[in-house]
């Protein structure tokens, strides 16, 4: 089980990020953070797959009822995203695409038709911080983003808190 420090906790939005420049004009921007023990991994992508690549059994639950309710008006289901992992195909961090990745953060998301989602993993100070940033291109994205936002962040906290009581992975010896 975390400690109290080393629970998820929503904090400001960072000005560091590659996704900072996204803040303005969002629909949705959030930042959760958590700290890292002494000997975690400084390898970002790797912090980034163990804490979202697989997720709880409830946010699984909760993506197939999403799926179920977004398909028919043509969305990308979480279904198809993980299914998306041919050779042609952009790498992923479970269903979420990699657009950049650097030595401390890693740029993740998607795009669609209702909305851009980019999501900032980054390591720095013992402590790894996930960012959100979201754009809505019509009715449809700020509809969706309204009924979802408050399980988003249930979400994002849950899997940095559940990779915490895991046990974040190793720096690798010298």
């Amino acid at each position: 089980m975390p400690t109290p420090l080393h629970r998820a906790h929503a904090v400001a939005l960072p000005p560091g990020v590659r996704v900072a420049h996204l803040y303005p004009g969002a629909f949705l921007a959030d930042a959760f953070a958590i700290d890292l023990p002494p000997g975690a991994t400084h390898d970002v992508l790797a912090l980034a797959h163990f804490a979202l690549a697989r997720q709880a059994p409830w946010v699984e639950r909760l993506m197939a009822v999403r799926d179920a309710i977004v398909s028919p008006f043509g969305l990308k289901t979480a279904h198809a995203l993980r299914a998306d992992n041919g050779a042609a195909s952009p790498a992923r961090v479970g269903i979420f695409r990699i657009y950049e990745t650097l030595p401390d953060e890693v740029v993740l998301g998607e795009d669609d038709r209702h909305l851009d989602f980019r999501l900032s993993v980054q390591r720095s100070a013992g402590q790894l911080t996930a960012v959100t940033v979201v754009h809505c291109h019509n009715l449809l994205g700020r509809t969706y983003i309204r009924a979802i936002a408050p399980f988003h962040r249930r979400v994002v906290r849950s899997a940095l808190n559940r990779a915490a009581r895991a046990g974040w992975p190793a720096a690798a010896a010298a």
